[in-house]
């Protein structure tokens, strides 16, 4: 009898997200899962798509988004498919949607994830509910943020958290941990949690030592004292006995670039008694709310938006000055709400960080922004096209390993990250040799080249480069218990 497929890819070269070399194969698909991987021969899919030519991987995990809303709000989420990315996590830098019930506006820069009135769950479960009920077209792993905590439960954030706050924040982390966040993170680079101290944040995460989780941070300070935010995570981490997540790792301002040499080397040594694992995005610049001190630090500064003049959106920052009197600060008053793109790194740095073999790919991108830094749409098929390819940063290999297999097996995510027979049908076909992004600083929103197929549990939300419309994502749970220092378990 001949064998039926819902799907079947032929004739690619298979990258499975392990590390290894790519290998001509077909892979066969029944319902969500990845049912077989080789020649097959005579069998018959109802789709068959010819891959001949193409490269077939694990759809793409975005390790750093702030995506939370936004899977709600356009849960077609384009800048996502488009380029590959089948699974995204959320609630990074110490901002999440959940839990948290708004009444009037939000202090930034919890007010990056959307307006005031999408802070509307009272639990994190029930905002893995809101996604179980109104699916999106990828998957959604979420961590509960230290700072959204500190705005829900104090009456002062510019001071460290009462025993009483303390121990209801310690309780909301115990209650997501439960229902399926995949870990806390924190941001106190940020105004809501500059004044929390280690010791606070060692407190408020303490059901992870039972509980587990990745412990994701925002660090204190990427500038001069870089090191000893390093030692401070490192801390966290040994006290909860926890994976440290790095989010998107820099050196910033000019005075800081070669460092990322001493902060690698500090990472490989202590990495060696404790788990530890790092995300970066492929360009010089970052972005985030409107703030003095990263202005100061940079060499170029956009105005990604603002809400008293959004007219203003997309010019250069300095530019903008006379007509606040020159001053910096005054120009601040008059904008905020506001954030911006901040040219604040060097090329070299990110190259070097990128290099290193637990750096994870993660977008960092802003959706709501006016005008978006290029990292939204672009992120992506620059890792493959720019470092990879027209570099020589790394292998092909080993850039899909690094956002899929690597991202899957520190987070936790079960059955994901790599083509293997019986996990999900995560997958993306891309041409290796047209792969590339579009986006620019001045052109924010140009669609990638070359990613033509994106699959998520099986179903198409990407064919011939255009969207579907399809929405199989899932809430993703991770299982309670799980110890962070080793594969995760997760549900779906």
């Amino acid at each position: 009898m001949q064998q039926h497929y819902d799907a079947i890819f032929r004739g690619g070269e298979v990258i499975d997200g392990t590390g290894a070399v790519r290998f001509t194969a077909d892979v066969g698909v029944i319902g969500e899962r990845i049912a077989a991987i080789g020649d097959l021969g005579h069998a018959r899919g109802t789709t068959e798509i010819d891959a001949t030519g193409r490269i077939v991987a694990p759809g793409f995990i975005d390790s750093h988004t702030h995506d939370d809303a936004f899977v709600l709000t356009s849960p077609d989420v384009e800048p996502k498919i488009c380029q590959g990315v089948t699974t995204v996590i959320a609630g990074n830098c110490g901002i999440s949607l959940a839990p948290l019930v708004a009444e009037r506006e939000v202090p930034q820069p919890l007010d990056l994830l959307g307006a005031w009135d999408t802070f509307r769950f009272p639990s994190f479960a029930a905002y893995l509910s809101a996604l179980d009920a109104s699916p999106a077209a990828v998957n959604t792993a979420a961590l509960v943020g230290h700072s959204t905590l500190r705005v829900r439960h104090m009456t002062s954030l510019t001071r460290p958290a009462s025993t009483r706050e303390v121990a209801a924040m310690a309780a909301d982390v115990h209650e997501a941990l439960s229902v399926g966040a995949f870990g806390v993170s924190s941001g106190t680079f940020y105004p809501p949690a500059i004044a929390a101290t280690q010791q606070e944040l060692i407190e408020v995460c303490a059901p992870m030592r039972k509980l587990g989780g990745v412990f994701a941070t925002h660090l204190r300070d990427e500038t001069a004292h870089i090191m000893d935010s390093l030692e401070e995570a490192f801390a966290i981490g040994r006290a909860l006995d926890v994976r440290v997540v790095l989010s998107h790792h820099k050196v910033a301002g000019k005075e800081n670039h070669g460092r990322s040499a001493q902060t690698l080397a500090r990472i490989d040594a202590q990495r060696a008694v404790q788990p530890l694992c790092l995300d970066c995005h492929p360009y010089p610049a970052t972005s985030t709310m409107l703030r003095a001190d990263r202005i100061r630090q940079s060499s170029r500064v956009m105005l990604a938006w603002s809400k008293a003049r959004p007219d203003l959106a997309g010019r250069d920052f300095h530019e903008l000055l006379p007509l606040f009197d020159n001053s910096i600060d005054a120009a601040i008053e008059a904008l905020r709400p506001a954030g911006a793109i901040y040219f604040v790194m060097d090329e070299n740095d990110v190259e070097r960080i990128f290099r290193h073999p637990l750096t994870m790919v993660g977008s960092d991108g802003l959706p709501n922004d006016t005008i978006p830094h290029p990292r939204l749409w672009g992120t992506f098929p620059r890792v493959l096209g720019e470092f990879s390819r027209e570099r020589g940063l790394f292998s092909l290999e080993t850039a899909v390993r690094k956002m899929t297999g690597l991202t899957a097996e520190q987070f936790g995510l079960r059955e994901r990250g790599l083509l293997r027979e019986g996990y999900f049908a995560d997958i993306v076909v891309f041409d290796a040799q047209r792969v590339i992004d579009k986006a620019t600083f001045s052109e924010p929103t140009l669609r990638p080249e070359g990613i033509s197929e994106v699959f998520v549990a099986g179903q198409a939300v990407l064919r011939d480069g255009r969207p579907t419309g399809a929405r199989p994502g899932r809430a993703l749970r991770r299982v309670a218990g799980a110890q962070s220092n080793q594969q995760g378990k997760e549900q779906s």
